[in-house]
């Protein structure tokens, strides 16, 4: 069955970076389009980004453009999330998503 399992999240300063992993297990990584989504506390699920299968071309939110950087490493089944210049608005919990499927997610909190 498919497995997302999610690290590298934590307490960060405004203006720091952070960079997530998602270990991906249970289906043909390289064949699937895969994403980022967040959920900030008392607030609906947001979508980060996404990197798309066979050329890998990307995309982002308004939001995050210019700051976080999606990538993936088939040969690891891996996806990444660099993430800097952080804000507060940045906090979340992170998951990545292949269609409907997410994993448990990684806490990132942006604080001074």
């Amino acid at each position: 069955q498919v497995q997302l399992v999610e690290s590298g999240g934590g307490l960060v300063q405004p203006g720091g970076s952070l960079r997530l992993s998602c270990a991906a297990s249970g289906f043909t990584f390289s064949k699937y389009t895969m994403s980022w989504v967040r959920q900030a506390p008392g607030k609906g699920l947001e979508w980060v980004s996404t990197i798309y299968s066979g050329g890998g071309a990307t995309s982002y939110a308004d939001s995050v453009k210019g700051r976080f950087t999606i990538s993936r490493d088939n040969a690891k089944n891996t996806l990444y999330l660099q993430m800097n210049s952080l804000k507060p608005e940045d906090t979340a919990v992170y998951y990545c998503a292949k269609a409907t499927n997410r994993g448990q997610g990684t806490q990132v909190t942006v604080s001074s």
